[in-house]
């Protein structure tokens, strides 16, 4: 199957799809496959949270799934940093275009720029539970803000702040202290209604959160302050241009480029540059054209202009005139000679 890639996670439109729409866990909620408790804000699943509760916070359960389901998570990015414990069974999980086999007593991180998905394909037996914490950024270089109710001293959260923001690695083996404190935030979850669970709650997050600045400090091996620069945005910007037909058909413009990225053009500019030795334009024409030459193969029934125009380019004789360029023939040469080489694979 081909993998489907949503919207860039730099653009915070309200038609935008880069956000996990929750739709399969929805689904399999009802119709009876699994069990799911959580409290919720937005468009998470779950018992409705009030927004002024925990701000910041806004999901927080776990799932229980006695069998082998038939669907699984697409790729998708949360708005918030996602910290999912796995307390029994196994399950897929893919981060960052890696895949890994996850195990009872796993711990996953990722933070809201890392593109990731569970199962492989479909989610396995297991007990999973999770919170997603808002700290105020998308993108690698923006400043983190941890909510006033997160209450670490300020040299513990300078230093998990860092460590998060340095390192993206997403899998680690928990410590007993995690799945003893993420079984507390269920119960409080299950009995949201009875005093003091909000306040339960907090304390909670934040034991995961000493807890978790344990289990970097322990496992971390190295960290990169590169990964939390203005280059590395731009990086996974263009990155997003070359795995994702989406972005690419937005309609971009220099400016726009910029303001997405979170710094003025020169400065994009200049990276861009650094990092694929051309301008941001030229680059995204580039794109277009491979997700272009992609589409002309892979849909033989679809016009060459419909193609031009679902890769992002106003008008059919300018994407002629690059095609040609760049791929040395026309479009309708390189359909027909990608149709040849398929025959002549086929019957080799």
């Amino acid at each position: 199957m081909k993998r489907v890639l949503p919207s860039p996670i730099y653009d915070n439109g309200a038609d935008r799809f880069e956000i996990d729409d929750c739709g399969p866990q929805f689904k399999a909620l009802r119709e009876g496959k699994i069990e799911l408790h959580a409290l919720s804000k937005g468009h998470y699943p779950g018992r409705r949270m009030k927004s002024n509760i925990l701000p910041g916070l806004t999901n927080v359960g776990f799932w229980n799934c006695r069998r082998c389901q038939d669907w699984g998570l697409d790729f998708h990015r949360n708005e918030g940093l996602e910290i999912v414990f796995l307390e029994t069974g196994s399950m897929g999980f893919e981060v960052d275009g890696r895949k890994f086999p996850l195990h009872a007593g796993q711990l996953t991180v990722t933070r809201p720029w890392q593109l990731h998905k569970l199962g492989d394909p479909h989610i396995g037996r297991g007990r999973l539970s999770w919170l997603i914490l808002d700290v105020g950024v998308r993108r690698p270089n923006q400043e983190w803000v941890w909510p006033d109710w997160v209450v670490l001293a300020a040299k513990d959260l300078a230093d998990l702040t860092r460590k998060l923001r340095q390192g993206e690695q997403s899998v680690w083996s928990a410590n007993p202290r995690i799945g003893q404190v993420f079984k507390e935030l269920a119960e409080c979850v299950l009995q949201w209604d009875e005093p003091r669970m909000a306040s339960r709650l907090a304390v909670g997050v934040n034991r995961i959160l000493v807890e978790l600045l344990d289990v970097l400090a322990e496992q971390q091996l190295e960290e990169s302050p590169s990964l939390a620069t203005r280059r590395r945005t731009v990086e996974l910007f263009l990155n997003d241009l070359v795995e994702n037909p989406a972005s690419c058909a937005q309609p971009w413009t220099l400016e726009g480029m910029a303001e997405q990225c979170g710094m003025g053009i020169t400065t994009m500019a200049k990276y861009c540059r650094e990092l694929v030795n051309t301008g941001p334009m030229a680059f995204l024409n580039q794109c277009r054209l491979d997700h272009a030459a992609t589409s002309l193969l892979e849909k033989p029934n679809s016009s060459v202009t419909g193609i031009a125009m679902e890769a992002g380019f106003n008008s059919s004789q300018y994407f002629a005139t690059l095609f040609r360029k760049r791929y040395k023939t026309s479009p309708m040469e390189y359909r027909s000679r990608g149709k040849g080489m398929k025959v002549s694979s086929a019957q080799g």
